[in-house]
């Protein structure tokens, strides 16, 4: 029978086993059986390595660490070299055969890897500047808006808390623009930004209130004749336009900031952009080459030279136009003083409710007036302060 370990490349000691060193333990004699047993793993080793190949050479038997792994089956790719050959080119008992050439091993190709079954995370390059997956690349619609991604963040308190922050931006706007020019408003007015954040928060502001003037004055205005043109001063995001566009009615919206589609830019306490006339004598006239039936200022007189808004309406106005004014209640220090500042512009009052607690509404009808001087509109302007700016108590 042949030796167990016989087997080309290997090698075992020449000297006769009694030259060996010799344990003090007490070896008892094998068995019959045991024996049986030897003889019997000889030959399944033996049909083991011929079913690998039929090789007796070491380098393709594998070693007692992978011969307890699964085998798989052979494949048309080659397997990688041992991780020690790669780095001495040894045979697995640490000896270089001789002769045998020290060959570069080249790196194994890795598998592509299907992107659907990877993870972003997996998709992008790591701190060592790996490569990334050619099969997959982040595209710029896969990253959210950082807009959505910080609301949908936002706890309830946090959001709570950006509400007031906005509310208070707000205003602070607000309160600013009633104390300045309306020349000061409109430089401030060009930042978008700026523009935006304010008529946000009016917006917000307004689901707050019980009523609101725009929508009375919908609702007013609805049951005018067909093609009744109306002007609506410092209309802000158009509502009132937008909802008779269906009316048959021409509705002219001016703003500080054009929106493109509705709202025309105009400065309402400078010059509005609409034909008419001043009077250029003391004689008492109500000017000529106006169109304009109706005009609305909805909580509009904010500047401090307000009552030139005033004066544009009149001159935009044809003879007998109606002027609708909506302001706020606890602006006014005196409705008497207000509207005796508005007919001496050249309106006579017809109606006022001011029924609601929040806001007051007036109705005047254009009258015929002479010229009025620099000095006396020096004067008009000074009886603007009837009109309290809004301020609002700092928290």
């Amino acid at each position: 029978m042949p030796a167990l370990f016989d087997v080309p490349g290997w090698s075992v000691p020449s000297a006769p086993v009694s030259t060996q060193r010799q344990s003090k333990k007490r070896k008892r004699a094998a068995s019959s059986e045991e024996q049986e047993l030897l003889r019997n793993a000889q030959a399944n080793l033996d049909k083991l390595i011929d079913s690998l190949g039929g090789s007796n050479d070491a380098d393709d038997r594998p070693s007692k660490k992978r011969s307890k792994k699964k085998f798989n089956k052979p494949t048309s790719q080659p397997q990688p070299p041992h991780r020690d050959q790669h780095r001495r080119g040894e045979g697995r008992d640490g000896v270089r055969p001789q002769g045998t050439p020290h060959k570069q091993t080249k790196a194994p190709v890795p598998l592509a890897v299907d992107s659907s079954t990877t993870s972003n995370k997996a998709a992008l390059p790591s701190k060592k500047g790996k490569k990334k997956n050619a099969k997959h690349v982040v595209q710029p619609t896969d990253i959210p808006e950082p807009s959505a991604v910080v609301q949908d963040n936002l706890t309830p308190l946090q959001q709570d808390l950006r509400k007031s922050l906005n509310g208070a931006r707000f205003r602070l706007l607000n309160e600013t623009l009633y104390k300045s020019s309306s020349l000061e408003a409109a430089k401030m007015m060009e930042d978008p930004k700026i523009f935006e954040d304010y008529h946000v928060g009016f917006r917000r502001q307004v689901q707050s209130w019980p009523s609101n003037p725009v929508s009375y004055y919908i609702s007013e205005l609805s049951s005018y004749p067909p093609k009744t043109v109306i002007a609506d001063l410092g209309c802000g995001d158009a509502a009132l336009a937008r909802a008779l566009l269906t009316n048959n009615l021409t509705v002219l919206s001016f703003d500080l900031v054009s929106d493109g589609a509705y709202v025309i830019e105009a400065d309402i306490c400078s010059r509005v952009p609409m034909p008419g006339s001043e009077p250029q004598s003391t004689v008492a006239i109500q000017g000529e080459a106006q169109i304009v039936d109706v005009v609305v200022c909805a909580l509009s007189l904010m500047s401090t030279n307000w009552p030139k808004c005033i004066s544009e309406a009149w001159r935009i106005l044809r003879p007998g136009g109606e002027l609708m004014i909506a302001e706020v209640a606890s602006r006014f220090t005196s409705v008497d003083d207000f509207t005796s500042l508005i007919s001496a512009i050249g309106f006579k009052l017809r109606n006022k409710d001011d029924c609601n607690s929040h806001f007051t509404l007036f109705q005047f009808k254009k009258v015929a007036r002479p010229v009025i001087s620099e000095q006396e509109w020096t004067g008009l302007i000074s009886r603007g302060r009837v009109l309290k700016s809004c301020e609002y108590k700092r928290r």
